[in-house]
């Protein structure tokens, strides 16, 4: 089966003072990548797009939806590391700002969060995805911690965050009924040179 990990959009910063979680909205920016990589995935015939449940995610996977004619199934397992985080602020911007902060981002140190726990949950969920959707090829709408993290799975790393996906990239996967899996692209993101 084929595994299409598709984090989303440039979204919005957000800095919420009274509590609730941030779940930005993408930004101008963010909705033109996301029409950007549906287009560029119509020679792709999707069986299955998944999203995670966090608003970046699931207006990412609109367009995609759309084009495909597919509904959005939403993939609790898939959310960010920081989805209950009272701020969101895109990681390229974080490192300007404070990059000691982004620093231990990239070796996997996220204050209060477990990464190991979060590391646990995403490759629990991807691989039930995988193995529901045999000889399919699905999509999954998600974020930068998810795609380090299954890359990481798959190759056998350490877990941590290796890279920074670029937003609205491709990461594609292999995965045989025998239980290997395979990288085939990691960050693919020829459909943004338009935005260049």
């Amino acid at each position: 089966m084929a595994l299409i990990l598709l984090p989303h959009g440039l979204p919005e910063k957000v800095v919420t003072t009274d509590g609730p979680p941030a779940d930005p909205p993408l930004s101008a920016i963010g909705l033109k990548q996301a029409e950007l990589v549906a287009e560029y995935l119509n020679d792709t015939r999707l069986d299955r797009l998944y999203s995670s449940p966090m608003r970046r995610a699931q207006e990412t996977a609109l367009p995609l939806a759309r084009e495909q004619g597919l509904e959005i199934e939403t993939e609790q397992g898939v959310a960010e590391y920081d989805r209950d985080a009272g701020s969101y602020i895109p990681v390229e911007q974080l490192k300007e700002e404070n990059y000691e902060q982004w620093q231990n981002l990239m070796k996997g140190e996220m204050g209060s969060v477990d990464f190991s726990v979060f590391y646990e949950t995403v490759v629990s969920a991807l691989t039930r995805l995988v193995d529901e959707n045999r000889g399919k090829t699905i999509a999954v709408a998600c974020h930068g911690g998810v795609v380090n993290v299954w890359a990481a799975h798959v190759l056998g790393l350490q877990p941590g965050m290796f890279f920074n996906p670029n937003y609205t990239s491709l990461s594609r996967f292999k995965a045989a009924s025998t239980g290997e899996k395979s990288i085939v692209t990691l960050n693919e993101h020829f459909h943004l040179k338009a935005l260049s």
